[in-house]
């Protein structure tokens, strides 16, 4: 009998467990939703839960020895009623006096009510608010409150039936005392297991959302890494390579195509200069110094005929005393460089402009002077002796005509404009045109479109611009070439190409067309095409050169159609 009756034991408490298994199960299979503000939010899974184990428990309920009756179904009652919402509660109480209605058909009414633990559900319904907001040794006081009573109340009821404890066999009373110790502890326990299984999930539910945010902080990382035009790579401790980003890889790929990333990553510095088949220079060598000695570092290196900024620098780690991660980044400056060079030729030039704009009445006035004594001097000068005073005087215009290109190529201010007509000034300078051309044995052809709205422009500027080309053609053609002035209007602009049949130019000629003192005419001073430049840009035109070597030239001249 006594056997018996503790397997009946193990069996009502096993249904009683039941409800912290699903809760269990529930979480594994997930979601369920945090606690709020501490205690479960699942109302539903309560209660079918803690109902199912309380059915259980009551159909497999019985008394001890045929004397003492105790229901293991309350522990799942009460908790649940405990944890859960308003509508949890009630549904509960009303399952708890259901099923023992039903399971204790024979017995007093009164004695149905005791056994039931319902006595004791409005005050488990007046603590629950402080239950949940309570720790863990508290929550297991409030459930000890309320089930003292209650197995108080059962043992009352069965003295009302007759039993008396006196004559019970000691054997049973001691079976019955530990069945209700250890009916107080496996409360407490259940108590312990779902506030551990809550605060776990809440635990995984941070890190997961601490995970979640780390990788999307990653990705940004790495995006904006791939984003920048930086070549980007890191080193772990032993210099093997870790990660480098986009910009890098397609510069590897321009070199190597085929590479992975997967063939960089783990490997050294070292493998990648043999993967990419590069020579080991004096340039290479003195960044694989810096690497080794694994300190900050920035310098400007010539590599392969690129101008490459350097900067290294290791990551603080953790353990002072052990090396953290290397980071390289390289930024190719050779553009740059180029531009800043360019720079700095513009402003000497501008320079020399200010100071030729500074000095031309000092050298104009002496020249003047000059001309005039050698004008007077050849009236009476010996017979024979002019032509070396013709030489002196057009060597004296020639170089003031260097002076007005110096002075005209300085001017940065606006000259004045007026509304007029392309064609006009080209049928102005015409006859200048076939005149200079027939003395070269060449001819000038015009093909000006139907309509050209009026521009605004300075005249004389623009003029100039005209001849200078026009007479630069005429120079590189020889006799019977042939001279085009073309005009167009294209997207709001208009444009006037000057063709040649001449012999063309070369891609380093063609490099170096506009750059001041430029030239490859013997008599050239190399000012004619950077003053042109000058006058069409103060215009907001562009000038652009097509060129094919022993195929002629087109310089085409766009400015912009406007007028008040």
């Amino acid at each position: 009998m006594l056997i018996s009756e503790i397997k009946n034991i193990l069996l009502q408490l096993s249904a009683s467990a039941s409800f912290v298994l699903l809760v269990q199960w529930k979480m594994i299979r997930g979601p369920i939703k945090p606690r709020n503000p501490n205690f479960p939010n699942q109302p539903v899974l309560l209660l079918i839960s803690c109902g199912f184990s309380l059915l259980l428990c009551t159909l497999l309920s019985g008394k001890m020895f045929g004397v003492l009756y105790i229901n293991w179904g309350l522990l799942p009652a009460y908790i649940g009623i405990l944890y859960g919402s308003s509508r949890t509660r009630t549904g509960l109480a009303a399952l708890m006096l259901g099923s023992m209605y039903l399971s204790s058909l024979r017995d007093v009414p009164g004695h149905i009510l005791l056994n039931s633990g319902l006595l004791l559900c409005p005050l488990l319904f007046g603590m629950s608010g402080k239950f949940r907001l309570g720790t863990i040794t508290e929550k297991i006081l409030v459930l000890w409150a309320a089930l003292v009573p209650s197995l108080v109340l059962m043992a009352y009821t069965s003295a009302e039936s007759g039993w008396n404890y006196r004559d019970t066999d000691m054997r049973h009373m001691l079976l019955i005392s530990i069945t209700m110790v250890v009916y107080l502890t496996v409360g407490a326990l259940y108590i312990y297991l779902l506030e551990t299984a809550w605060d776990k999930l809440e635990v995984d539910g941070r890190i997961a959302s601490l995970s979640e945010k780390f990788r999307q902080e990653t990705d940004n990382l790495r995006q904006i890494t791939d984003m920048v035009p930086l070549s980007i790579i890191a080193l772990d401790d032993n210099l093997r390579i870790i990660r480098l980003n986009e910009t890098l890889m397609d510069k590897i790929l321009t070199r190597s195509p085929g590479v992975s990333k997967g063939d960089i990553v783990n490997r050294t510095a070292f493998d990648l200069i043999h993967m990419l088949k590069l020579t080991m220079t004096p340039e290479i060598d003195q960044m694989l110094s810096i690497i080794q000695r694994k300190q900050r570092a920035a310098e400007t290196i010539l590599c392969y005929g690129r101008v490459i900024h350097f900067m290294a620098t290791p990551l603080a780690s953790k353990d002072k005393n052990k090396p953290g991660v290397m980071v390289i980044v390289m930024q190719d400056m050779t553009e740059e460089e180029k531009i800043r060079s360019e720079l700095s030729h513009v402003e000497r030039l501008s320079l020399v402009g200010q100071m030729a704009a500074g000095i031309t009445h000092e050298i104009r006035n002496p020249m003047a002077v000059v001309r005039g004594f050698l004008q007077l001097m050849n009236e009476k000068c010996p017979p024979g002796l002019e032509s070396y005073f013709q030489i002196v005087m057009e060597e004296l215009d020639r170089a003031n005509g260097i002076i007005n290109d110096f002075l005209s190529l300085a001017r940065s201010g606006m000259s004045t404009k007026e509304d007029v007509n392309l064609h006009v000034l080209l049928e102005e300078l015409a006859p200048l045109l076939w005149a200079d051309a027939n003395l070269r044995g060449q001819s000038v052809e015009l093909n000006l479109c139907e309509s050209l709205p009026a521009l605004r422009v300075n005249s004389k500027e623009i003029k100039q611009v005209i001849l200078n080309l026009g007479r630069n053609a005429m120079e590189a053609m020889q006799p019977k070439g042939v001279l085009t002035l073309e005009t167009r209007q294209v997207l709001g602009r208009a444009e006037l190409l000057v063709k040649d049949t001449g012999s063309g130019m070369t891609e380093t000629e063609l490099a170096k067309l506009f750059t001041p003192f430029f030239t490859t005419k013997e008599q050239g001073t190399g000012l004619g095409l950077p003053l042109c430049l000058s006058i069409i840009e103060r215009h907001g035109g562009t000038i652009t050169v097509n060129s094919i070597h022993g195929a002629g030239t087109v310089f085409t001249v766009s400015l912009p159609c406007e007028s008040e």
